[in-house]
């Protein structure tokens, strides 16, 4: 494991705050829309799962995760996916279940460790490319660290990458009660509430919205949605069975977490030291700034380049 690299990144004076960070990268950074070609994948139990792709003809294929309520679309994705597509890759933008613009059929749609979608993403194309990479940011990345632990050696992924990852969902949920990050609280429940909504039209014996607006924490939101729909006894089983620290030290392909430190939805045990530290195929780099899916610098974002970078250094060393 390369040591904890808390000076990798340094960003402008400006963007230090990382609130300041965080909501920059998010709603001001403008990132014109790659020309994604989309296809629908079926899945298994009768859903489907909507793939934005680049495409040029190349032998190897990322495929990018995006975080809570993200989409292909999201800033941070489109970055990435336009910094990988030049770079000699195709790119496979993954929309979770209800993500892309049209509710999926199921009263289930995704969470924090639904892998089996990935999983069925990366058996479809695995005969198709030599290569398979994957890179994954906040959600996006707790469902990737958890997919290549539970597959270890089995998995057709050979190097993958993951920003600003909750990967205790207990601590991370509980950052967000913070007084600082009421905001943030507030804007997600404001998008679930949606689709909480039209779940409670098409499914009006399983899900209600009836006292939504009192919710006020993803523990309430997780008691009440998450776990019942997915098969989970409350949010503190979903949190414990879901979270991405567990199946760290089972990860036998090379993998890169960054985590910066003042990433505010973050709690300590985000920060996998001991995990990490027993097992040669994780980095850890831990840069004292960044925020939640930040990392900004002018041109090309750290978080695109360094991500080529350790993608590229990986497979040439296999």
């Amino acid at each position: 494991m390369t040591p904890s690299s808390p000076e990798l990144y340094k960003p402008s004076l400006l963007l230090r705050p990382c609130h300041i960070h965080t909501v920059y990268a998010s709603k001001l950074r403008y990132v014109p829309a790659p020309k994604y070609v989309r296809e629908r994948l079926e899945t298994p139990d009768g859903d489907f799962l909507d793939l934005d792709w680049v495409r040029s003809g190349n032998q190897r294929v990322v495929i990018v995760l995006h975080g809570l309520e993200g989409s292909a679309d999201r800033p941070y994705m489109r970055g990435m996916v336009r910094a990988l597509s030049t770079d000699g890759w195709d790119v496979l933008a993954l929309n979770f279940r209800s993500c892309s613009g049209e509710m999926n059929r199921k009263p289930y749609s995704y969470h924090s460790g639904a892998t089996d979608d990935l999983s069925f993403i990366i058996d479809q194309i695995q005969l198709k490319y030599s290569t398979i990479a994957a890179i994954g940011f906040s959600l996006g990345g707790n469902v990737l660290l958890k997919y290549l632990g539970e597959m270890g050696l089995q998995t057709p992924v050979r190097a993958a990458v993951a920003f600003s990852v909750p990967s205790d969902l207990k601590g991370s949920s509980l950052a967000l009660t913070r007084s600082e990050n009421r905001l943030y609280m507030w804007n997600f429940l404001r998008l679930l509430k949606v689709k909480v909504l039209v779940k409670a039209e098409q499914f009006p014996d399983l899900v209600s919205a009836d006292g939504f607006d009192k919710i006020s924490s993803f523990q309430e939101f997780d008691d009440r949605y998450t776990a019942p729909l997915n098969g989970f006894k409350d949010a503190e089983d979903y949190w414990a069975r879901c979270c991405s620290n567990p199946f760290i030290p089972d990860i036998r392909v090379p993998t890169l977490l960054v985590n910066a430190l003042d990433d505010p939805f973050l709690s300590e045990s985000c920060y996998p030291v001991t995990q990490t530290n027993k097992n040669p195929a994780l980095t850890l780099e831990r840069p004292r700034f960044g925020g939640h899916v930040g990392f900004q610098q002018k041109g090309q974002y750290w978080s695109e380049s360094r991500a080529k970078k350790f993608l590229n250094e990986a497979l040439r060393a296999q």
